[in-house]
């Protein structure tokens, strides 16, 4: 059908960083999660050398939306071209360009053109897309220079790592327990109540309230199931105190005598946090150590729950 309604869209921001810097973190898009608060995953998808297709689910005026975009990267006038694929009623078109352009050799400024068509022209719908569109691009230039103006601590701020276990029983039962994450309390120890809701298959948000060494503490996520892969991906949209951001990945991988599970974990620190939840004076590295030795700590505790649920039920057959 063709668009009733059209738009094109500008915006600009200074971003106090390198534009190498701000351009690479543009182009990393699989990394997305853990820089743009909105977007909770992306998949990548094909890629023919020149263009990359992606899948990615973002949140957009407070409702998960997902997609298939296209983007064409040109590292050297540092731009990145993207459209969707195929558009969500009541658009029928969304793209646009990226680009950074240096100011010195630690300034630059980010451009984002975008242009957006519509199956409908009612005001209802016209208001929401205009609200929700300018409402994503604004907080994700916001992130994008939040996170690009830290680049000299950004490879101390950022720590990805998995912790795997070995279970002897049927994949099924493994990723049912992951997937009824319903059911963790009084299963799992340090998980004392769960609110989950599945509004979409394979889509659920979730809250969890968890006792930790330092008190309770209270998570929101989104986690979107693949059963068929075995894979269950989910980001923490409100993040414990000491992390702004937090995403992570269950695999059960099964072969011809049980099956491996990893728990992999990729986090941002918040710095300024960290006096206020570790005690005065605690250093990056402590504040690194405690995070890798918490989460996996909590990931192995659940991983062996899933295991006792799978062994156990093979043996009472």
């Amino acid at each position: 059908m063709i668009a009733e309604h059209a738009d094109k869209t500008t915006f600009k921001v200074r971003v106090a960083a390198p534009a190498g810097v701000v351009y690479g973190l543009l182009a990393d898009a699989v990394k997305w999660p853990l820089y743009f608060s909105p977007i909770i995953h992306v998949e990548p998808l094909e890629l023919d050398g020149e263009r990359e297709r992606l899948r990615m689910w973002s949140l957009i005026d407070g409702r998960l939306e997902s997609w298939f975009s296209w983007r064409r990267l040109d590292p050297v006038e540092r731009r990145v071209e993207f459209r969707q694929d195929v558009s969500s009623a009541p658009l029928d078109s969304m793209g646009g360009v990226l680009s950074v352009s240096p100011r010195g050799s630690h300034e630059s400024t980010l451009d984002l053109l975008y242009a957006f068509g519509m199956t409908s022209d009612l005001p209802d719908d016209v208001a929401w897309v205009e609200r929700a569109t300018a409402g994503a691009s604004r907080t994700q230039l916001a992130d994008l220079k939040h996170f690009a103006e830290r680049w000299t601590r950004l490879d101390e701020l950022v720590m990805s790592f998995e912790d795997s276990m070995r279970i002897t029983g049927p994949a099924e039962l493994v990723y049912d327990f992951l997937y009824q994450a319903a059911d963790w309390p009084g299963r799992v120890p340090h998980v004392t109540g769960v609110d989950l809701s599945e509004y979409a298959p394979g889509v659920q948000r979730m809250s969890m309230e968890t006792a930790t060494e330092h008190g309770p503490e209270t998570t929101d996520s989104v986690r979107i199931c693949f059963p068929h892969a075995g894979r269950i991906i989910y980001k923490q949209t409100t993040p414990p105190l000491l992390l702004e951001a937090h995403t992570g990945e269950w695999s059960v991988i099964p072969d011809e005598t049980g099956v491996t599970v990893i728990a992999q974990h990729s986090v941002v620190l918040r710095e300024e946090a960290i006096s206020a939840v570790l005690g005065e004076h605690t250093s990056l590295a402590h504040a690194r150590r405690h995070v890798r030795a918490s989460l996996g700590g909590r990931s192995l505790a659940l991983l062996a729950q899933a295991k006792k649920h799978a062994e156990s039920a093979v043996r009472m057959l």
